[in-house]
């Protein structure tokens, strides 16, 4: 059961036409009272032919135009509206019920507390099986205005009790850190327009994938203007950007001038101070281009990053700094994969947003490492070989999943859902991205006794999971990854151990898939040298006792080892 408490209003008359009338899309029958406050001594406008509306609007009013009669400061923003909806699954409420249930809403919200007789006036109007609608003005019998602060939280509170007592289903408690909903006008607005989603929603992704492209705020506006966002700023005398609205082009009022939408509105944390502390926490040494030629691609890099989430999460304000960070991460890799794996990116990144904020504070520095891989993503023109962007899918599953748990772990319901949403839409990229990678790898199997010296491999590294490893469609495709690992240097069972290590099995639905992409991303880099390492090891110790000699004043001949010297100087 939602109850969404509107903004205050100043017209009684003009909301009770509303609520009386059929509605935008002739959706309002049979409107009428089922609740009221216990002086009502008007009849109902629904039920009685003869009495108006204006009669109506003018009885509810009567503790307004009193008080402004005797203050000298009118009361403009008298009306309380709160509709109250039951979720489309729920059963039939009877007007009884509807009664009783708004009778313990106007209570929670401080409208009329139980057992005051001078509170405020209200009534309740059903035109709907499935909701109601609360109506009050908010000046009580003596004149005194009732204390809202907070309804919103009690309303929330109490919306929940409802429903286990009514037998409804049971909603999530809210937090305060969720984005505003789009309100009926402005979902109608969209409809009649064409648009896929009300201009809120359009704006909240246009302004998420701004962020890893810039690195101060003035990158951000300018992103957003030159992404045809219309943005209006606020500036101190100095210049300095101190805020900023934004707005859809063509979504206009009736005056025809641009509707703007200050960002903290939009969503708690895209405000232009949360903006610029993450933004300020990623600010590079130089250009994410100037990078393009390093070894380690900015696929691998971000998978390097991903890999020591689970161990940044000891620490709450860490752990939200990283799930924010992790947000921005999914957002770049959506804007930059191919055209197949676009879409359920798109959709893991917009249901993420919900678990990137939290009641919890961030340490935004924390997660430099993620939004650091996230800028480089966007800054690079070439696109990514397919194991790399496999392996990097992978991770984020493996990343999404470990940020569910934490969130789960705090209680956050709301985020937890999210997190798991955003895990399904993963998942099936991470399939469409290794489906190529799998289907070349099929095709050239190690020989049968390769593969069973491979399954021993297996059986050896990792007992726990062996069978269902050996038994998963993709066990072949592993079986050649590990090959050809071995083939550059690597020790199969020494890499299984450590992807295993990397991440748990348990819950993996396809674990040779698993250690495919954690497998490929791991051998890419060369097999360490044991005569090289022992070599390097002998020059360091060679070169840090001469320095020593040095120091006591003694210079020793080049063909004399450290070995022969120290024992000269025992003799």
């Amino acid at each position: 059961m939602i109850a969404a408490i509107k903004p205050a209003g100043s017209n009684t008359r003009g909301l009770l036409a509303y609520l009386y009338g059929p509605g935008d899309h002739d959706e309002h029958l049979d409107p009428h009272i089922v609740a009221a406050f216990a002086m009502l001594g008007m009849p109902d406008p629904g039920r009685d032919e003869n009495a108006t509306l204006t009669e109506l609007a003018r009885y509810l009013d009567e503790p307004v135009h009193l008080r402004n009669s005797e203050f000298g400061k009118p009361v403009t923003d008298h009306v309380w509206h709160c509709p109250v909806r039951a979720a489309p699954e729920d059963r039939y409420l009877s007007d009884a019920e509807w009664g009783e249930i708004a009778q313990r809403i106007v209570q929670a919200a401080g409208i009329a507390p139980a057992g005051y007789d001078l509170a405020c006036r209200w009534i309740a109007v059903r035109h709907a099986d499935d909701h109601i609608h609360i109506l009050a003005t908010t000046v009580r019998e003596d004149g005194r205005r009732p204390k809202l602060h907070g309804s919103g939280v009690r309303v929330g509170d109490s919306c929940r009790e409802i429903e286990k007592d009514y037998g409804l289903r049971q909603l999530k408690k809210g937090d305060g850190t969720g984005s505003r909903r789009p309100t009926q006008a402005e979902m109608h607005k969209a409809e009649r327009l064409g648009w896929d989603q009300p201009s809120p929603e359009w704006l909240q992704d246009r302004i998420r994938a701004a962020i890893p492209h810039a690195t101060n705020a003035e990158e951000f506006i300018a992103y957003l203007e030159a992404g045809g966002v219309e943005v209006q700023v606020r500036r101190g005398p100095s210049g300095d950007l101190l805020g900023y609205a934004a707005g859809r082009p063509g979504d206009v009022n009736e005056a025809g001038e641009q509707i703007y939408h200050p960002g903290s509105k939009i969503s708690p944390d895209l405000s232009l101070p949360k903006i610029k502390a993450r933004l300020e926490s990623s600010r590079p040494e130089e250009h994410p281009t100037a990078r393009r030629n390093h070894p380690s691609t900015p696929w691998h890099q971000a998978t390097d990053a991903l890999d020591t989430l689970h161990t940044d999460l000891a620490e709450d304000t860490h752990a939200q700094a990283h799930i924010t960070a992790l947000g921005e991460l999914i957002e770049a890799t959506a804007q930059t994969a191919p055209a197949p794996l676009r879409a359920e990116l798109q959709a893991a990144s917009q249901a993420f947003a919900r678990a990137q904020r939290s009641q919890v504070r961030a340490e935004d520095r924390a997660a430099h490492a993620l939004r650091s891989a996230a800028r480089d993503i966007v800054h690079t023109a070439t696109g990514s070989d397919g194991s790399a962007l496999a392996a990097l899918v992978a991770a984020l599953v493996w990343a999404t999943i470990v940020a569910a748990r934490w969130h789960e772990a705090k209680n956050h319901a709301h985020q937890a859902d999210a997190a798991r949403q955003a895990v399904q839409h993963l998942q099936t990229a991470a399939d469409r991205a290794l489906a190529p990678t799998l289907t070349e790898l099929t095709a050239r199997p190690p020989r049968d006794q390769a593969r069973r010296v491979l399954a021993s491999d297996v059986r050896a590294a990792v007992p726990g999971y062996a069978e269902r490893i050996l038994a998963d469609p993709a066990w072949p495709a592993l079986a050649t990854v590990l090959a050809d690992a071995e083939a550059h240097g690597h020790q199969p069972h020494q890499l299984l151990r450590e992807a295993a290590a990397q991440r748990e099995l348990t819950t993996a639905r396809q674990p040779a898939r698993v250690l495919i992409t954690r497998i490929q991303h791991t051998a890419r880099n060369p097999a360490p040298n044991r005569r090289a390492e022992a070599a390097r090891r002998r020059s360091t110790l060679t070169a840090s006792v001469r320095v020593q000699q040095t120091h006591d004043g003694q210079l020793p001949s080049a063909t004399t080892t450290p070995t022969e010297q120290q024992r000269r100087q025992r003799r």
